[in-house]
């Protein structure tokens, strides 16, 4: 029994590493991209490096400030997504009610809906409300489709094993606040590392709803795509800026997950 979970450990890890060396490989090209001032067909490596790139794409200085609005909108958005998907989550998790596809159904209705539209729907109501173009906007929009991803994941943590648990907590004779802190989170420990990591890379990415709802204050994704046609190089200097906050968001949540196990 040994030798077969031993076996089986190290063939995990073979393919994880695998993986690992696959999505490395596919970066490369882009790392290249993102330094060549010069690269001209059929030349196999560039002809001149540099840094045109990021003194373009930095020299406006609306990408320190898109970065930032990003950073923003998407730790406050996963945040409440969590804080908020919680309760749903549980009584959807326990199955205290009788029919809850109801309730998945208009939980996933914007997920099946272009995020533009979804955006252009919002912003009838935020301009009314003077939301358009704010951060608090942008939170609430993005919300609109981080919150399905986080009650979906965070049901999975509850269950008859975790009111066991906490029925154990309370016959010990914790308080709510003490039962929440020393025995739920620490239970959910990996499926909130999951949900969280999950709806910090939905908001992240968040491009049509962004722009629809504030065209004035845009985020990474909004400033970076214009330069995918128009010059390549800026728009790999920003995507490797781009995928640094995300590849640390899931850095931390591997490693939360592994210390819950």
């Amino acid at each position: 029994m040994l030798l077969v979970t031993s076996a089986r450990e190290r063939l995990g890890g073979a393919a994880a590493a695998a993986v690992t060396a696959a999505v490395g490989l596919l970066l490369v090209p882009l790392l290249v991209r993102a330094f060549a001032d010069a690269w001209r067909a059929p030349a196999l490596l560039p002809q001149r490096w540099g840094l045109r790139g990021f003194d373009v794409a930095f020299a406006d200085g609306q990408t320190p400030a898109a970065l930032v609005t990003s950073l923003a909108v998407a730790a406050t958005s996963t945040a409440c997504g969590l804080v908020l998907a919680w309760p749903a989550a549980r009584v959807l998790g326990e199955r205290r009610m009788r029919h809850p596809a109801a309730v998945f159904l208009l939980l996933a209705m914007p997920l099946l809906v272009a995020p533009y539209a979804v955006g252009v729907g919002l912003s009838e109501w935020f301009v009314r409300l003077d939301l358009s173009g704010t951060l608090p906007g942008l939170v609430l929009a993005h919300l609109t489709f981080v919150l399905p991803y986080a009650v979906l994941l965070l049901l999975s943590g509850f269950g008859p094993q975790l009111r066991g648990v906490e029925e154990m907590g309370r016959a010990a004779g914790l308080s709510p606040w003490q039962r929440l802190r020393w025995v739920t989170v620490p239970a959910l420990r990996s499926t909130l590392a999951a949900a969280g990591l999950l709806c910090f890379l939905v908001s992240w990415s968040q491009y049509g709803t962004s722009l629809a709802i504030a065209p004035t204050r845009p985020t990474l994704p909004v400033l970076l795509l214009p330069f995918i046609g128009s010059d390549p190089q800026v728009a790999a200097a920003l995507s490797l800026l781009f995928l640094a906050p995300a590849m640390l968001a899931l850095a931390v949540a591997v490693r939360a997950i592994r210390s819950a196990t």
